[in-house]
């Protein structure tokens, strides 16, 4: 590594660290209904949406209500890409004349983008019309963004509020995060991105000649509108196949500096949200400081892999399957970030990383995405190991365990255990399955540990809402499509709906004042004891399948013997 390299990463914490507490400032504005400065220029659209929707925003809703309008919204969305894809070839901005999307990767598609996974099976540029990229996949990057994170602060308010039998109004949620978050970011994100040439146009594909007198068409279409929301919703869909290792979408340096960041820009903010709306700051540190530590370790784990020697190729810090413009640690900072946030775009392919930063990518997925995680599903996800944490302390010391004034009982405890069992069931299950059954299997193209963890990957990635690819696998067919959908949904919801069961009943509960013997939980031995318990979850779960594929090959990649 050069003295850049190091000097990037350095500027890249420290921005992070720097602007959390400004943008998560911003965000607390918006939640608590207060001024911001985008409520003169965006104001009027939530007027708007709450008539056009007969949405009364004052209007209070139990968990029960919020979550069943937020499960029917995403049931709509799902039908709406669904038969959107079904349709595309009859209805208008299709200059390329794209046919219809099969049924099984149009059901795939919309359940991907619906869980703010966005898994893809195809070629974007080849198989999704502009209309279809636009009004389907575009608009679910912002309102599946806007449900995992209005989720993160119904949970917020469920340790804020004092005897409540509601956590809010999901409409509200929704329209005023969309409107003064994601809509005036992604703006002027996509300005930026536009001004260091991602494509934006209606225009059709260009026919060139190459030097070698060969005929290419060269894609083009409405790009950076959905680059921007992709990386600030941590949606990861790539407008084209190649994602943001095409030039296109990735053109500069500039451009995979700020798209690394949009990724952890909100993840990050709403940590400092959290601190903010319970009145104790510290405790939002307390999750930043676990997030950030396991990813720099997880950073630091990945550089050290990928610029040791790799004695099949001779070599160290390979640069198969990167790109030139952006180099190997580039490449290995934007794995680390995208699988620790559910993010799953690349801008290289994950399989060419040396096998023990492939691991590091498969750990970040495995821990449900918690270091920063997806945005408003990160939040979540770590509140509910740290009520994990704060349980088992309380089992150590003899006292009933309490995390911000609320005691944490039966009912909590059963709801954490179904978020972190049912993502882990249906990837192990999922993989398994896979496995054995000869058309499935027949979609890998690698033989030996790598092939497993192509397979492994897979659902690790669609469970854990990720949508990146180990590369190499044929998923496009009708049994992947279905049980990756499957994964999908599994993955997202039931760790969605148990976050919003814990929000309504710690919202319910009386406020316990901290006692001599309550364990705090804004120290450094509460942040050792969070990660501690997260590392120890994802080691009882996957450390076999992990163990014989990843570690396997970094054995034999030591010995020189490839497969």
């Amino acid at each position: 590594m050069t003295g850049a390299d190091y000097g990037q990463i350095l500027l890249f914490l420290f921005a992070l660290v720097f602007v959390t507490p400004v943008i998560g400032t911003y965000m607390t504005k918006v939640f608590e209904g207060s001024r911001t400065v985008f409520t003169p220029v965006f104001g009027w659209l939530e007027r708007l949406s709450y008539k056009a929707a007969g949405v009364e925003p004052n209007e209070e809703m139990s968990w029960k209500v919020y979550a069943t309008h937020l499960l029917m919204f995403n049931l709509i969305g799902v039908v709406f890409l669904f038969v959107l894809q079904l349709t595309q070839s009859w209805l208008p901005l299709n200059p390329q004349n794209l046919p219809n999307v099969s049924w099984h990767s149009a059901l795939n598609t919309a359940i991907s983008f619906v869980t703010n996974t966005n898994w893809q099976g195809y070629s974007g540029e080849v198989t999704m019309s502009y209309l279809t990229q636009m009004l389907a996949l575009s608009v679910q990057n912002f309102l599946s963004a806007a449900t995992g994170i209005v989720v993160a602060i119904a949970l917020i308010r469920g340790f804020s509020l004092r005897s409540s039998p509601t956590i809010g109004n999901f409409w509200k949620d929704l329209i005023r995060l969309t409107v003064y978050v994601l809509l005036p970011f992604s703006i002027l994100f996509a300005f930026v991105l536009v001004s260091e040439g991602v494509v934006q146009t209606f225009s059709s594909s260009v026919d060139v000649w190459t030097l070698e007198g060969v005929k290419q068409s060269i894609p083009l279409g409405p790009a950076a509108s959905q680059v921007s929301i992709k990386m600030l919703g941590t949606n990861g869909g790539g407008f084209f196949n190649a994602n943001s290792a095409h030039p296109f979408e990735n053109p500069t340096p500039l451009t995979n500096f700020t798209e690394m960041f949009a990724i952890f820009l909100i993840p990050a903010g709403l940590t400092y949200v959290f601190g903010s709306m319970v009145k104790a700051r510290r405790q939002g540190w307390a999750l930043f400081s676990a997030m950030f530590l396991m990813f720099v370790v997880g950073l630091g784990a990945s550089l050290l892999s990928e610029f040791s020697h790799n004695n099949v190729l001779q070599q160290a810090a390979v640069m198969e399957g990167k790109e030139v413009r952006f180099g190997v640690m580039n490449s290995v900072l934007f794995s680390v970030i995208t699988t620790d946030a559910s993010c799953g775009a690349v801008n290289a392919m994950h399989s060419s990383l040396s096998p023990l930063s492939g691991l590091v990518t498969m750990f970040n997925m495995g821990v449900n995405e918690v270091i920063f995680g997806g945005v408003g599903s990160g939040l979540y996800g770590m509140l509910l190991f740290a009520l994990l944490t704060v349980f088992l302390a309380g089992l150590m010391v003899g006292r009933t365990p309490e995390y911000l004034g609320k005691k944490i009982e039966s009912w909590e405890m059963k709801m954490v255990i179904v978020s972190i069992l049912a993502p882990a069931i249906v990837i192990l299950l999922g993989a398994g399955i896979s496995i054995v059954s000869p058309a499935m299997l027949s979609s890998v193209s690698t033989k030996g540990p790598h092939g497993l963890s192509e397979m492994f990957y897979a659902f690790l990635s669609a469970a854990s809402n990720n949508g990146s690819a180990f590369a190499g696998l044929n998923a496009n067919t009708i049994g992947f499509n279905i049980a990756l959908a499957i994964a999908m949904l599994v993955g997202r919801f039931f760790i969605l709906v148990p976050a919003l069961a814990v929000a309504g009943s710690l919202a319910n509960k009386k406020y316990s004042p901290p006692s001599v013997g309550t364990f705090q939980t804004d120290t450094p031995l509460f942040v050792f004891l969070l990660i501690a318990v997260i590392v120890i979850e994802v080691a009882l779960t996957f450390v076999p399948v992990m163990a014989l594929g990843p570690v396997v090959e970094h054995f034999m990649m030591l010995r020189g013997i490839t497969f």
